[in-house]
């Protein structure tokens, strides 16, 4: 099969479809990444791209190169996979990462305000030594 040869409409309307599907999720996710305002909620935009974005992609190319080789061509399965085993598990550890930060940061501020001087303590300090 030389590279000139063109798609049969059957073929090329589901693979442009696919194709433009899996661009404009993936689009749409980074620009909740660049937009969202807390972590929490940044964190969704890359989720949904990695699963429905790759896979519509995923699936575009395994219909070209299944048509275009006239045979079944699984490859792209294996990443699909891959990228669905592994994105929940990145996207939960980033999540802990993040909550474990903030709680950190929460309790070195509540030791700092618990550690501040109050107006009594203040107040001894001024007092002599002598006078207590």
């Amino acid at each position: 099969m030389s590279g000139a040869e063109s798609l049969s409409w059957w073929v090329a309307v589901p693979l442009a479809g696919l194709l433009v599907l899996g661009g404009l999720v993936t689009v749409i996710g980074a620009f909740g990444l660049a937009r969202l305002q807390s972590f929490y909620q940044r964190i969704h935009g890359p989720a949904i791209t990695i699963t429905l974005g790759a896979g519509c992609i995923l699936l575009a190319s395994m219909l070209y190169f299944s048509v275009r080789q006239s045979r079944l061509v699984l490859h792209e399965l294996l990443i699909t996979v891959f990228v669905l085993l592994t994105a929940p598990v990145v996207s939960m550890l980033i999540m802990r990462a993040g909550l474990y930060r903030e709680l950190r940061s929460r309790s070195q501020a509540q030791v700092t305000v618990d550690q501040s001087p109050t107006q009594t303590d203040a107040a001894a300090a001024e007092t002599p030594a002598s006078t207590r």
